[in-house]
């Protein structure tokens, strides 16, 4: 058998393997191996196996990943949310939809000091749905929004999608972080749009919330200064120069723990349960990137990376057609599969081919995650929506009916960010 087939039969049998629950890193780690032994030998791959783990796992770069993972794990043990919240809350409450809106705009700031979809979910879950619900807000628009805003988490920087992106495919994570800025904002305006038009075609969808005088808008804001210093902080620290990543994400840690317990908020219990938090989601990614390196060195030597991008660009075809079908790929692939197993699993196969296309590697980072965020909050799996309907009690059907309107516009959005590149690269283009 030629290279390249072995190559194919190795991911057909990973892909059966993924398919009947087998652990995504342990599939990636078996093929890996033994397609590794097959080509080239049984020493081989008895040193790659060995030499990967290490080599992976003490990399520089990659201790970006415990750090950021700690830094959202306190802040979001903490209840730092409902301060952002309260000030939405009074600054546009009182609009009809206003409830909604302002989760939107909490959920895109707890987003910029978090990193985690499901986390931003059931924070704001908890924090908001008892508002809207006490406004008598439609059930389906309520949680519709909740679970839609929550897909922030991934691409407002810091982003653990960026990171395992910039990680696997040796892409500056430090850009990554700058070009999902404006997708992420442009993402909330999306989706305060289309609550305003909800509302504005169904006024009893949104009632109005209780007025704030100007005072209490101000005071509201005092409660925020902390978690806009420290994005500033982590963000500014990177687009100066001053921080790496990794740096940053050290510095954003623990700052996170400075302003806890400067404010008298992180007790003991959150401080324990945000360590085994972070360590118990640092382990399972780590797993997984090290099956994606063995996984990698396979198919390095099978040459299909190679292959497969030298096939797509010779396609009779434009290539934002072949990019179309990329991304129709990872629409399905989010329906089935988690946005980090997913930008694993795929990335040693799809990034090669990107690059021969021509499209810029940044500018299909912001694209890659933005996509698969949509998969949050579709089914099958949806894991926003079933995070949510554990925190609020509401019917996972009623939850996936209410997100309908904001795939729309996520779809939308995803068209405008493929259509207007600089929307993503602007900021990364002047570092």
């Amino acid at each position: 058998m030629s290279a390249e087939l072995v190559g194919g039969i190795g991911i057909t049998i990973m892909v059966v393997l993924i398919f009947f629950r087998v652990w995504i890193g342990g599939a990636m780690i078996l093929i890996g191996f033994l397609g590794f032994a097959y080509l080239a030998g049984w020493k081989d791959a008895l040193i790659i196996a060995g030499r990967v783990p290490l080599s992976t796992i003490a990399w520089y770069p990659v201790t970006a990943i415990p750090l950021f993972i700690l830094m959202g794990a306190v802040l979001s043990h903490t209840g730092v949310s409902a301060d952002l919240y309260e000030a939405a809350y009074k600054w546009i409450g009182k609009m009809r939809g206003g409830l909604a809106m302002a989760t939107v705009a909490a959920s895109a700031a707890f987003a910029a000091i978090c990193g985690s979809s499901t986390a931003t979910c059931a924070t704001m879950g908890k924090v908001g749905f008892p508002e809207m619900e006490k406004y008598n807000y439609d059930i389906k628009l309520a949680t519709g929004t909740i679970a839609a805003g929550g897909t922030m988490g991934i691409l407002i920087p810091p982003s653990m999608g960026f990171i395992l992106y910039g990680i696997l495919n040796q892409v500056s994570i430090g850009k990554l972080f700058m070009a999902g800025i404006i997708p992420g904002i442009l993402e909330a305006v999306f989706y305060m749009v289309t609550i305003w038009i909800m509302c504005k075609w169904k006024p009893s969808m949104g009632p109005p919330g209780q007025g704030a005088t100007f005072k209490e808008k101000i005071v509201s804001l005092r409660k925020t200064w902390a978690m806009v210093a420290l994005f500033l902080l982590v963000m500014g620290g990177i687009y100066m120069g001053v921080f790496t990543p990794t740096e940053a994400g050290a510095a954003g840690a623990f700052g996170a723990i400075v302003i806890t317990l400067v404010g008298r908020k992180l007790s003991w219990t959150a401080f324990s349960g945000s360590i085994v938090e972070s360590a118990q989601t640092t382990a399972m990614i780590m797993f997984m990137i090290v099956g994606a390196y063995i996984l990698l060195r396979f198919l390095t030597i099978t040459d299909m990376p190679g292959a497969l991008g030298q096939f797509l660009s010779s396609l009779p075809v434009s290539r934002m057609w072949i990019l179309a079908g990329i991304i129709l790929l990872y629409i399905f692939l989010g329906c089935f599969l988690d946005i980090f197993a997913a930008i694993i699993l795929t990335s040693p196969v799809i990034f090669p081919a990107i690059q021969a296309l021509g499209f810029d590697s940044i500018w299909f980072g912001v694209i890659m995650v933005r996509i698969m965020e949509i998969g949050m909050i579709t089914p099958p799996i949806g894991l926003n929506v079933f995070v949510l309907a554990a925190v609020t009690d509401v019917p996972v059907g009623t939850i996936f009916r209410g997100i309908i309107p904001f795939v729309v516009a996520d779809v939308l959005h995803v068209a405008l960010l493929v259509a207007v590149p600089a929307l993503s690269l602007f900021i990364p283009e002047t570092m």
